[in-house]
């Protein structure tokens, strides 16, 4: 038997392998990734890692004892090509592993920032642990940072280096920070705590150059004809899918490959998860991109690869868990369940520095971004899995009890 091969040893692919190994999968398993070190958690990377909170060790998914003592086999290697008739994966070391059934787990890279002076020593972006090691060694000599993009990464970034007192200014295409993920209320709170930490936003701002002096990048160039120096840069202007591989193969792709609800390709010997991958849900009823999205999160990533192995032991189930992020930034912790839009309503619970935003779409609930309210924050998951019904008119009175709604049988 061929076993199993999984391409990516990140969070997705990685749980896939774990998964498969709890439900009694006794074939072979084969983990493939290109990163030399362990599978590793990516998001301390941007948070505790930077902060020095936690160490490479720390951040494993499990030891190396652990692949070992479960037969799981790590080839530290990239995927290159699929032969779809032969079931055969091809390595960029010339190996070529047999499959029984590959697993797609590729992620996603970051975006690149299409200007003169992008690839300067001093810029820098988040992706990989050794990006963050990069960075954790740039900061200790840095005096003015500038962050290109004001989502997730970004701002956890700003908070990381505003906590040590270095200059931070923030430049943002959009009117507001984290614009396309959270509500205008909660978007308008992290602009103040922010400012109030020392960060400085340029909102409305694009940049169209980095300039260096004596080799090292020196100032960003903004559209608007602004120069503001710098030596060091992190760019976070969102991330595109590992697709090509699947692409290759002719597999569809569109913003990810395409699977269906129980996560399989065109192909049934090829299933994909993660950040890589646009599938439907329910949560995504009346957006107006449609019921199909791809989704970038841990709980996303964790949640499909559970789903994938129990169907691959036999126990088949559409995937139907309800999507939910976290971001920390300095002391203030968004939690957001669901999937919102600009457009969608919005209802606050709460008030200061603790409060939750409850987002309504044609009247029905679709997400709830929470600040420093981990309570609401998790009954909201459940309201969500669920479907209980709850009105604005609930969301916004604060007698109303949300965990006896959430717990209702």
């Amino acid at each position: 038997m061929s076993g199993v091969v999984i391409v990516g040893a990140g969070q997705a692919g990685f749980q896939t392998a774990v998964s498969l190994r709890e439900a009694g999968f006794a074939d072979v398993i084969t983990l493939v990734g290109d990163e030399q070190t362990l599978p590793y958690q990516r998001p301390p990377l941007s948070k505790a890692y930077l902060a020095g909170k936690t160490d490479a060790e720390g951040l494993l998914l499990r030891p190396a004892s652990y692949l070992a003592e479960h037969r799981i086999v790590h080839r530290r290697a990239r995927a290159c090509a699929i032969d779809r008739d032969a079931g055969r994966l091809t390595l960029d070391d010339g190996a070529d592993l047999p499959y029984d059934h590959l697993v797609l787990a590729t992620g996603s890279r970051n975006r690149s920032l299409p200007v003169p002076g992008a690839d300067l020593p001093g810029v820098h972006q988040l992706r990989s642990l050794d990006d963050a090691d990069a960075l954790r060694a740039a900061i200790e000599s840095a005096k003015n940072i500038v962050v290109v993009g004001a989502g997730f990464i970004g701002l956890e970034f700003a908070a990381v280096c505003a906590g040590r007192g270095l200059a931070v200014t923030v430049i943002e295409a959009a009117d507001r920070p984290m614009a396309r993920a959270v509500s205008v209320e909660t978007s308008e709170a992290f602009r103040i705590a922010h400012e109030a930490m020392g960060v400085a936003f340029r909102f409305r701002a694009g940049v169209v150059a980095i300039e260096g002096r004596d080799g090292r990048v020196a100032a960003v160039v903004t559209a608007e004809g602004g120069r503001l120096p710098a030596d060091l840069v992190l760019v976070g202007i969102g991330v595109v899918p590992n697709q090509e591989l699947a692409e290759r193969a002719g597999l569809p792709v569109r913003d990810g490959i395409e699977i269906d609800p129980f996560l399989a390709t065109t192909d049934p010997a090829i299933s994909a998860i993660g950040d890589c991958v646009r599938f439907p849900t329910r949560f995504a009823a009346g957006m107006s991109r449609g019921d199909r999205v791809r989704i970038e999160s841990v709980q996303n990533a964790i949640d499909q690869g559970r789903c994938l192995a129990a169907r691959l032991a036999g126990r088949p189930a559409a995937y139907d868990a309800v999507p939910w992020f976290w971001s920390d930034q300095g002391r203030y912790k968004l939690q957001i369940a669901g999937l919102s839009e600009p457009d969608d309503g919005a209802v606050i619970r709460g008030s200061g520095e603790a409060f939750s935003v409850f987002r309504f779409r044609d009247g029905r609930l679709c997400a709830v971004e929470s600040v420093n309210r981990g309570a609401d924050h998790m009954a909201a998951r459940r309201i969500l899995t669920l479907g209980r019904g709850l009105t604005p008119a609930q969301a916004a009175d604060p007698a109303f009890d949300l965990k006896a709604l959430a717990t209702a049988r």
